[in-house]
């Protein structure tokens, strides 16, 4: 039970059922083995963050017990046993799905293999590698009973290294090793022999060349084994009024690296006296989560896992398809002014969206950009496309967003980019953040006034838009423009909201719009008419908007739930949750897209959201979703959406036992949603 006696299923145990949807992925023998180990990597990024950020929060509250308790309908404190006991059942079953993934692998000439599997040329080829490129970035602490433990960074892994004596009267020495993953790969692929290829991760080469490592120690023999240590990610950010965002967060991103442990992981073969030895040093106690594992951690590494060996091994990689109103168009803008255009990512390419920045950069007409910016590209051609156009005389407005968990450091760079190139750099709003997507171009066409805006799923980041299934509405239809300048207006003016009557605007409209939007389909279903909801979103965690959804359900009221990450909602319960239907989609893109649809009696309402239905999104970020008026548009939305839907492959079943059914129908045909969006998508030859 949560407040107000809603029946919801707790956000963080619902993400760890996502996470073991990742998981699903590394287990399923349909999905070409390298992309498995590749879903291993991404499901022990997705579990640092969860440590580094939810389980820190709950870590946090512990202490205000009754509280918190009301706020999150469980105690903290059992809350956090029940993650723990989770994260362990998962654990084994990741290091049981590695070891599977490896033997099957072998199979295909392809082996990842350690210190003690080295022929004689191997090793030779692994110590000249050792002394060439990794012994210049070791810097080994030597430790001992005496000194205070050193500093383990957040998100890094160590050897702690035991240089052991035989005799009990000589006392053995310890040391520990950063691997420097930082600046080497953490796979070194070493000379094929006949057919077969051969990996070894950078832990195993540090470990062939300990002795190089320690020659003036004596000792009787060397042992060496992974720890990592997860750290609180919160930032704190200080109420000085004397300095600046940048400074206050500067500083917080200093003292984050420094955060509390909220996560202890090791190997789980390493000798009783060295973990004794650390945890007596790290002040390590049983509620820091401590977590024995197999011999390798920081296997975020393995998304980067080298493509090796047969191509079957891998995904076929696709081209992203050009968007065929865009395809050998001299003038981008011209398209867009006669009718509105969807670009679907990653299967269209965000390389239309990049050309239309370099257009607007160097067109005479063009007078001005605005956009707003949570996470770029590392090597960002948006940001770079914009400085193109201050220089070319245009006047450009980032609003930027410093406090985008894990990309501050990146915005700040950007953002101070942009301001040394001379444009004008807003940073976001007091209070909230802003996540919507969008640009607005001005541009004088016959001496009148014209804009051409973006409102889109997902951010202006090329890297993303490869992985990411997200959309980019452009538009120049006058009522979408001129609310979208209303917004822009707003974050350069906080004391002018503005009043919107098409685009549904967060924290100050949009939950009123999207609930009197459900009561008409309440009010529909009771008079006997057609009454649906259709949501895709990332979260579904409010808890007034999860009431909403059982009132209507309990109207009579189809509700079709696409969630790819937490669902609170539980569906398909009796009495409660009858009409509704929720399912989970993992595959080998990342399911981002927001989408909302209400039949409106047969005239069906189409809005693409920057925003999930959760209480941050509704109250205390801005969001913008723009409604869909063109009805081709609407039409391939609803295609794409049908289709999703159809899935009987990937879709998994969000139901109150949380076990992942993967959702079977009555088709003999299988469905792939991905596959089948591409080909969707795929121009028709004639």
């Amino acid at each position: 039970m949560a407040k107000k006696n809603i029946i919801l299923i707790n956000r963080e145990l619902s993400w760890l059922a996502f996470n073991e949807r990742v998981l699903q992925e590394a287990e399923d023998e349909t999905v070409p083995l390298i992309e498995r180990i590749k879903f291993l990597g991404i499901y022990s990024n997705n579990r640092d963050e969860f440590f580094r950020v939810r389980v820190a929060t709950l870590k946090r509250v512990v202490k205000h017990q009754k509280k918190a308790e009301g706020l999150m309908g469980e105690h903290p404190k059992r809350l956090l046993d029940k993650i723990q006991k989770v994260v362990i059942e998962q654990q084994n079953k990741f290091e049981h799905t590695y070891l599977a993934i490896l033997a099957e692998l072998e199979k295909h000439n392809v082996f990842i293999i350690n210190e003690k599997q080295l022929d004689t040329k191997q090793e030779h080829f692994v110590k000249d590698y050792f002394r060439e490129k990794v012994m210049p970035s070791l810097f080994p602490i030597m430790l001992d009973h005496r000194t205070n433990f050193p500093y383990l960074k957040d998100k890094s892994g160590y050897l702690i290294i035991k240089l052991g004596r035989n005799k009990k009267t000589q006392k053995s020495k310890y040391a520990l090793i950063e691997v420097p993953t930082d600046t080497l790969s953490r796979f070194v692929v070493l000379p094929k022999v006949n057919e077969n290829n051969y990996i070894i991760l950078l832990d195993d080469v540090i470990r062939v060349c300990l002795e190089e490592i320690f020659p003036n120690f004596e000792h009787d023999y060397v042992e060496a084994y992974n720890i990592k240590l997860t750290r609180d990610a919160e930032i704190d950010i200080d109420n000085d009024l004397s300095k600046s965002l940048v400074e206050k967060l500067s500083k917080g991103l200093k003292d984050r690296k420094k955060g509390q442990p909220v996560r202890f992981v090791y190997d789980g073969k390493i000798a009783p006296d060295i973990l004794a030895f650390i945890k007596k040093k790290i002040k390590l106690r049983k509620e820091d989560n401590p977590i024995p594992g197999g011999r390798y951690h920081n296997f975020k590494d393995f998304i980067s896992f080298p493509n090796i060996g047969p191509a079957e091994l891998s995904y076929k990689k696709v081209p992203a398809l050009k968007h065929p109103d865009f395809e050998n168009q001299a003038n981008l803008f011209k398209v867009i002014r006669k009718q509105d255009v969807l670009l679907t990512y990653p299967y269209q390419s965000f390389e239309h969206i990049i050309d239309l920045l370099r257009e607007a950069s160097i067109d005479p007409k063009v007078l001005s950009i605005k956009i707003t910016l949570y996470r770029v590209a590392r090597n960002s051609n948006v940001v770079k496309a914009l400085i193109n156009a201050v220089k070319n005389g245009k006047q450009v407005t980032a609003v930027v967003e410093l406090q985008a968990r894990f990309d501050e450091e990146a915005n700040m760079y950007w953002a101070g980019k942009l301001q040394e190139e001379g444009a004008k750099v807003i940073f976001g709003v007091p209070g909230l953040k802003v996540h919507s997507k969008m640009f607005l171009i001005t541009r004088r066409e016959s001496g009148k006034i014209h804009h051409y805006a973006h409102i889109g799923t997902g951010n202006f980041n090329g890297d993303t838009s490869r992985i990411y299934t997200d959309h980019s509405l452009l538009t120049a239809n006058k009522h979408i423009t001129e609310e979208v300048e209303k917004v822009f207006t707003f974050y350069a003016d906080n004391t002018k909201p503005g009043t919107y009557k098409h685009l549904m605007v967060s924290p100050f409209f949009m939950r009123k719009r999207i609930v009197q939007l459900i009561n008409r389909e309440i009010r529909n279903a009771k008079s006997g008419k057609p009454a649906f909801i259709i949501l895709k979103l990332n979260n579904l965690v409010d808890p007034a908007m999860i009431k909403k959804l059982y009132e209507a359900s309990s109207h009579g009221v189809q509700v079709k739930l696409m969630i790819r990450g937490i669902c609170s909602l539980i569906a398909g319960v009796k009495g409660l949750s009858d009409n509704i239907e929720a399912i989970s989609i993992i595959d080998k893109f990342l399911e981002h897209s927001r989408l909302f649809i209400f039949c409106n009696n047969g005239d069906e309402k189409y809005f693409l959201s920057s925003a999930d239905w959760m209480t941050r999104n509704l109250d205390h970020r801005s969001e913008v979703a723009v409604p869909v008026y063109d009805a081709k548009i609407r039409q391939q939305i609803r295609k794409i959406i049908d289709t999703l839907w159809s899935d009987n492959t990937k879709a998994r079943i969000l139901g109150s036992k949380q076990d992942n059914e993967y959702r079977k129908n009555d088709s003999v045909i299988r469905v792939r949603a991905q596959e089948d969006v591409y080909s969707l998508l795929k121009p028709k030859k004639i």
